[in-house]
C-alpha cells in the first residue's frame, strides 16, 4: 500500500463499513467483540494511527482527562499527600491504555477548577484527588453535578452517588485494625484522627474500629481520642497531648500512616517503646511505612487498582454506561510496630 493508511482501507480489508471501523477503534459497545478485534488487527497490520485532531472535531471531545490534585499540608513544599502520588502512576498508565491524554494540575482549595477545565472543554472529564475539609467542598461538588460535568473522585461518597466515587472500604479497614489489636491482647487503645463529618473517611475507619471492639465487649474511652489531620506533625502533637495529660494506653490506631509516623516519634520522645509498650497501627500503606523504625503495621489501600478504577469509571460515565465497581477491599499489612 502506498501512502498513509486510512479508515477506509481498514474497512476494505476487514470487510466492514467505515463507520463500523470508527466505532471499533473507539471501542464502542455497539460493535461486537469479534468485529472489534478484527478491526484492531487490520489497523495494526496497516500501521494505522488515529488522527486525534480530526476525531476530536467530529466527536466534540478532547480525548483528554484532567487529574486535579488538591493541596494538602505537608512537611515539605510539595503540598501533595504521598498517598496520592502513589496513585498518579496508575492513573497515567490507565489513560495511556485507553488512548487518552492526561492533564495533571495542582489546585489550591480556593480555585474555581470546574470553570477552568470542564467549562472550557479542555478535558472530557475530571478526576479529583483530595479535597481537605469535606463539608467545605460540598458546594463545589453540587456545582459539578448541576452542570452535568463528568467527574469521579477518590474518597467519601458525593451526594449519595456511588458512581461518582471510588474508595476503600474504610469501615472494613477499621475493623481489620481492631481485630489485629484484639488478637494481640492490646485492648486499651487510643485513636488519633478526625472522627467527624469533616473527614468522613477517617470517621468510617473509627466507626469500624469501635464496632469491632464493641463486638468483643470492649468500649473505647473517648478521653483516649485526639483530633488530627493527615500529617506527621499533627499526629505528633496529638499524641504528645495525650501523654502530657497522663492518659495511658497500650495500643494506638492512627487514621493514616502519616499520623501514625508522627505518633511513633512522640512516643519515642516520651521513652515509650513501640511495640513493647504500645502497639501502633496506621492506614494507607504509603511507601515510607515499611522504612520507619519500627516498620509500620497498616491497612493497605490498593492505589494501583484505585487509579485503574478511577479512569475506567470516568470513561464509562463519559460514554453513558453504568458504573458498578466503586469500593476496594482493604488488606492488613502486619509489621514490627504491632508484634
Amino acid at each position: 500500500m502506498k501512502g498513509k493508511a486510512t479508515s477506509f482501507d481498514i474497512a476494505h480489508y476487514a470487510g466492514v463499513s467505515q463507520s463500523t471501523v470508527s466505532r471499533a477503534l473507539r471501542n464502542s459497545p455497539l460493535v461486537n467483540e469479534e468485529t472489534r478485534r478484527r478491526v484492531h488487527e487490520v489497523a495494526k497490520q496497516l500501521n494505522y494511527k488515529v488522527d486525534k485532531n480530526a476525531s476530536n472535531l467530529r466527536t466534540q471531545q478532547s480525548s483528554t482527562l484532567a487529574l486535579l490534585l488538591f493541596e494538602d499540608p505537608t512537611s515539605d513544599e510539595s503540598q501533595i499527600n504521598p498517598f496520592f502520588l502513589a496513585m498518579l502512576g496508575s492513573i497515567t498508565r490507565a489513560c495511556a491504555k485507553e488512548g487518552y491524554d492526561l492533564l495533571v494540575s495542582f489546585q489550591s482549595s480556593s480555585s474555581d477548577w470546574q470553570a477552568d477545565y470542564e467549562d472550557s472543554h479542555r478535558a472530557d472529564g475530571l478526576i479529583l484527588l483530595g479535597y481537605g475539609d469535606y463539608l467545605d467542598y460540598q458546594p463545589k461538588f453540587k456545582t459539578l453535578i448541576d452542570q452535568h460535568t463528568k467527574f469521579v473522585c477518590w474518597g467519601a461518597s458525593v451526594d449519595n452517588r456511588p458512581d461518582l466515587t471510588v474508595s476503600c472500604d474504610n469501615y472494613g479497614g477499621g475493623k481489620l485494625a481492631a481485630e489485629h489489636l484484639l488478637a494481640t491482647g492490646r485492648t486499651d487503645c487510643a485513636f488519633i484522627g478526625d472522627a467527624s463529618d469533616h473527614s468522613p473517611e477517617f470517621f468510617a475507619r473509627y466507626q469500624g474500629f469501635k464496632d469491632a471492639f464493641l463486638a468483643k465487649g470492649v468500649a473505647l474511652n473517648e478521653r483516649k481520642m485526639a483530633n488530627a489531620i493527615s500529617t506527621e506533625e499533627s499526629g505528633y502533637h496529638a499524641t504528645r497531648s495525650l501523654i502530657a495529660n497522663n492518659i495511658r494506653f497500650n495500643s494506638l490506631f492512627a487514621a493514616s500512616d502519616l499520623i501514625a509516623i508522627g505518633a511513633i516519634r512522640a512516643l519515642k520522645e516520651a521513652k515509650i517503646k513501640v511495640p513493647d509498650d504500645v502497639h501502633v497501627v496506621g492506614f494507607d500503606n504509603i511507601a515510607v511505612a515499611s522504612f520507619v523504625n519500627p516498620p509500620l503495621t497498616t491497612v493497605q489501600q490498593d492505589t494501583t487498582l484505585a487509579g485503574q478504577m478511577l479512569v475506567d469509571n470516568l470513561l464509562k460515565l463519559i460514554r453513558g454506561e453504568d458504573v458498578k465497581n466503586t469500593l476496594l477491599p482493604p488488606r492488613l499489612i502486619i509489621r514490627g510496630s504491632s508484634v
